[in-house]
């Protein structure tokens, strides 16, 4: 009987509380924040985000395992943010599902950095893009990354902005096949404005276009283990104003087209070796058109991996214009078109170089 007394006697003064302060309305009793969000506010990134968010600038924040922005999810990343993989790992990246978007406001003065804690390659995940464009994988496909669905109709969809925005030390080992690049374009449409990004000491590509009309301009690709811009899946998006650098020996490509040709455009692309290698590959029946190209240190030009019409490549507006390499019966020199004006390197002068 006493502690029912007790309960009835709180319940009487929960309900005083309530009404008083000379209110004939309740007060309203703000829910908890969930996990996920509590956690952004106390500048730690993982878990699922499905509503709006506006990371803070003055706050580093701590990437400590898959960030994900689902359907109808929005994070606004301001000039000036710092993102760390303080954990490191297969399971630490951040990935917009279909219907979600990443806005990522950097600029010149500020710009917006994701990276491990030592910047070494393999660290981390970074960053992967599912959108509803076109892929010759179909409508929802499944991505190597986390078994996310992409691909779709429509060929305008948007993911968001990206402008100045530096990624290190990605290429984490998803299988023994397979690595995560440092921005992974799957399915992304037309409507996504990608504009001045370095990715920097990558352990696989630096990008990877499977499939989709994404457009990038303003792109930095330094020292990327596998090859700096890759492709496959029939993406027709195009690169205006790149720089590659290969410092390190054992990389792959500057370029690899694989599969469908569907024709995407590069426009002044400057690409540069201290180390040799191969600058362009194509597979299968892959092809491109590319003009304003610079080619710098490479011991081979360009490779038709399977053998693919040299018909595919056209360069300053005709078919590649090159010769076989001695003993070579895929692997060729071009007699013109790779010495253009270099894209010069001041473009990307916003860049970190502390790592």
């Amino acid at each position: 009987m006493k502690n029912l007394k007790v309960k009835l006697i709180s319940f009487l003064m929960l309900t005083f509380v309530m009404f008083s302060c000379g209110s004939d309305e309740p007060i309203a009793i703000t829910p908890p924040l969930n996990e996920v969000l509590e956690n952004l506010n106390n500048g730690i990134m993982e878990g699922k985000l499905s509503e709006d968010y506006t990371l803070d600038p003055t706050i580093q924040y701590s990437l400590r395992g898959a960030f994900i922005i689902e359907n109808n999810g929005i994070l606004t990343i301001p000039a000036g943010t710092m993102i760390t993989a303080d954990s490191g790992g297969t399971e630490v990246y951040i990935a917009v599902l279909q219907g979600g978007e990443i806005n990522i406001n950097g600029n010149a003065g500020n710009p917006v950095v994701m990276s491990s804690a030592t910047g070494s390659p393999g660290d981390w995940g970074g960053l992967t893009l599912c959108g509803n464009a076109s892929t010759t994988a179909g409508v929802d496909a499944s991505a190597e990354v986390g078994g996310f669905i992409y691909g779709g109709t429509d060929d305008v969809d948007s993911s968001g902005i990206i402008r100045y925005l530096q990624i290190v030390g990605t290429g984490a080992q998803i299988n023994p096949e397979s690595q995560y690049n440092g921005i992974s374009f799957y399915g992304v449409g037309s409507g996504t404005l990608v504009d001045h990004v370095a990715i920097i000491n990558g352990s696989d590509d630096g990008v990877e276009f499977f499939g989709g009309t994404v457009a990038v301009s303003n792109l930095y690709l330094e020292n990327n283990d596998d090859d700096s811009i890759d492709w496959t899946e029939g993406w027709n998006g195009s690169v205006t104003n790149a720089y590659i650098s290969h410092t390190i020996a054992g990389f792959s490509t500057a370029f690899e087209g694989d599969k469908d040709n569907a024709n995407p455009t590069f426009t002044n692309i400057t690409a540069v070796s201290y180390v040799g290698g191969t600058a362009l590959q194509f597979k299968k029946e892959s092809g491109a058109t590319i003009s304003g190209l610079r080619l710098v240190g490479y011991d081979v030009d360009l490779d038709m991996k399977d053998n693919g019409a040299l018909s595919n490549v056209q360069i300053e507006g005709a078919t590649a214009d090159a010769t076989l390499y001695a003993g070579e019966t895929n692997k060729y020199l071009l007699n013109s078109g790779k010495n253009s004006t270099p894209v010069e390197l001041n473009k990307w002068s916003w860049i970190d170089d502390s790592f």
